[in-house]
């Protein structure tokens, strides 16, 4: 048996995250992620994918995000029709996420057509809501620690891994004829202290393991995030402005909450109306009452499947496109908290176009900000950003508050790493921007003495021969 694996996304980059595993002629994808940030990372999105979709056997996907999940529906509407292999809890984000992916491309596709600002004459989708629907019966849901076996020599099974709710490393087991191989993905790792999800699984083996850098050469201390948001929000009130946060749906919106709730309650931040404006946060945050065993939230905590967290009379749940618009009227002393997180997309995008401009507001930045979003150009202080084919000022206050990002930093991510009771064989390093997987790769292999790999995009490795 011969063992190989091309690596169709994430290599150097932290998006498109798409590994194909042949296992003789079984061919496996771990992830089928969709490309964000740079154009010319987005444009891989259009180009064929390297085999017929329909030779692909089975997916696993690590976590629900859309740079893990989101090139599922092209995936399908090009002939694809295998399991997609997830935790329970992916499963219920994935259909909102997909769905919410599909009706945001649909939408940007027609504004474009209707603005003119596309260089096609009649901008389409990359895949549209029919297409999703292809996807959503082949989801299988598992639990953490379920072991499947996939055919007669290949097995795997889920690992909590932090991140988001449901997020999992992936142990893949293959029988050869003379040995058995453990091949390892950790997904996205997640905090070791999160206030809400459990700590990353510790793995002691591994014969190939695929590691995520994301901030591979970076520390992002959780040092007072709690004060850190009190600051800002009060700031923002002493100049009479608003504090806009772009959240990511799954995860950062959740927390924020639960430390406004305290910040409320201590009395450290007035009692200043919060503005929950995206739909997809909204129904992410039910999902968390259907799985109480994979995070720390407590049950009474849960209020219902649409609050999440009490507020009381100062959450409001914006529901309609015309209560979100009504929003840019509001001049001062409220909260918005609005997806998309690196602000590629979503409702937050006529948030920045309306509080950009406005000096006495604050634009909060709450996680990790990838090459080529809005959020990076802002936290590389560009003064102006394009949204809606038109430059914007950017007058109001940047703030940022470090150790609220999903992400494991990189002293987190070498104390997963030296759970480790024996090096890997080899350890491929994935999933960060270059310098991150180079910096990890470089201290793993001299510190550690381990044999590492940063793959190139379309790379392909052959793992082991003749098994």
């Amino acid at each position: 048996m011969d063992i190989r694996v091309k690596f169709l996304g994430g290599a150097k980059t932290v998006t498109g995250s798409k590994y194909l595993l042949e296992i003789d002629d079984y061919k496996l994808l771990i992830d089928c992620g969709l490309f964000q940030g740079l154009k010319e990372l987005r444009k891989r999105n259009w180009d064929n994918f390297p085999i017929d979709p329909a030779e692909v056997d089975a997916i696993i996907l690590t976590h629900a995000h859309l740079d893990h999940s989101g090139y599922l529906p092209k995936l399908f509407k090009e002939g694809y029709d295998g399991p997609v292999f997830c935790t329970t809890a992916s499963g219920e984000l994935l259909e909102i996420l997909l769905k919410d992916s599909a009706k945001l491309q649909e939408e940007e596709a027609n504004y474009a057509k209707k603005k003119g600002y596309s260089k096609h004459k009649d901008p389409k989708p990359l895949y549209d809501t029919k297409d999703v629907l292809k996807v959503l019966p082949k989801v299988k849901g598992l639990d953490f620690k379920e072991e499947v076996k996939i055919n007669e020599l290949i097995t795997f099974r889920f690992q909590n891994a932090g991140h988001i709710l449901g997020a999992a490393i992936v142990e893949v087991f293959i029988q050869g004829e003379n040995q058995r191989k453990k091949i390892v993905f950790s997904g996205d790792l997640g905090r070791f202290n999160d206030p809400i999800l459990y700590a990353p699984e510790i793995i002691e083996e591994a014969d190939i393991l695929f590691v995520e850098s994301t901030y591979g050469n970076r520390n992002n201390p959780m040092v007072n995030p709690k004060q850190n948001l009190a600051d800002a929000i009060n700031a923002a009130c002493e100049r009479n402005g608003c504090v806009l946060i772009p959240a990511f749906a799954i995860g950062r919106t959740q927390t924020l909450l639960m430390y406004i709730k305290d910040l409320y309650a201590s009395g450290e931040i007035p009692e200043i109306p919060v503005f929950m404006d995206s739909p997809m946060a909204i129904t992410a945050t039910s999902i968390y009452s259907h799985h109480t065993k994979y995070h720390k939230i407590e049950d009474d905590a849960l209020e219902n499947n649409e609050s999440f967290i009490k507020l009381s009379k100062h959450l409001n749940i914006v529901q309609s496109h015309e209560g979100s618009v009504a929003l840019n009227y509001i001049q001062k002393n409220a909260i918005i908290i609005s997806a998309s997180g690196m602000m590629t997309g979503g409702r937050v995008l006529h948030h920045l176009y309306n509080r950009l401009p406005r000096k006495n507001d604050s634009l909060l930045l709450v996680g990790y900000q990838a090459e080529g979003t809005r959020g990076r150009r802002i936290v590389d202080g560009e003064e102006e950003i394009k949204i809606f084919g038109q430059m914007v000022k950017v007058n109001c206050k940047i703030e940022f508050i470090d150790g609220l990002s999903a992400h494991a930093d990189q002293e987190e991510l070498l104390q997963w790493l030296k759970g480790f009771k024996k090096h890997p064989k080899l350890t491929f390093v994935i999933h960060g921007e270059e310098k991150s997987a180079q910096t990890l790769a470089t201290i793993l292999h001299q510190e550690f003495n381990w044999n590492t790999k940063v793959p190139d995009y379309m790379e392909s490795v052959v793992l082991f021969k003749g098994i």
